[in-house]
């Protein structure tokens, strides 16, 4: 980062962990609440929707470090949620079609043994490049994670032999 990192009161880094990109959802994820909400807002509906969804804008910020990501969510209390990255077990990002004209996203993170989605950092600016930090800095953090693979590879095609020979014997 080029610009002086963010101090956030809420984040606790380690003595050598070091912050790599931090940002809170794009500033047009506004659009659909204002669309929908300023018209309701003469019948008073609109109000809270407003409201709401700008209190979420505001007190909702993501955080990627050399060590784990972070999110951070709450207007009257404080959520903070960590991920180290040797948890990490899958990234992806969508875009909606009004995401993809104004440029945000969102960007999924799943871990081992979850059922699903664990972490998602909604309508942030530029989800693909958000993704490829993430899976640079998860390969940076754990390069024998590739030989990793190798080796389940090894042994999957080992057991798939052994399973071949089992079957023609019968």
């Amino acid at each position: 980062m080029s610009e002086d990192p963010p101090t956030f009161d809420w984040l606790t880094l380690d003595g050598d962990e070091e912050l790599l990109w931090s940002s809170r959802p794009h500033r047009s994820s506004l659009v659909p609440a204002l669309v929908v909400g300023i018209p309701l807002s003469f019948v008073l509906i609109g109000i809270p929707l407003v409201v709401g969804a700008y209190l979420t804008y505001t007190n909702t910020h993501y955080v990627v470090t050399d060590q784990g990501l972070y999110k951070k969510t709450g207007i009257l209390s404080r959520d903070v949620q960590k991920i180290g990255f040797d948890k990490v077990q899958n990234t992806s990002y969508s875009q909606s079609a009004v995401g993809s004209y104004f440029g945000y996203g969102n960007v999924d993170v799943s871990t081992a043994g979850s059922g699903g989605v664990e972490m998602r950092f909604r309508s942030v600016p530029d989800p693909a490049g958000v993704q490829q930090r993430i899976n640079r800095q998860i390969k940076t953090a754990d390069p024998s994670r590739d030989e990793k693979t190798d080796v389940l590879d090894e042994v999957l095609e080992e057991l798939r032999a052994i399973r071949a020979a089992l079957e023609d014997d019968r």
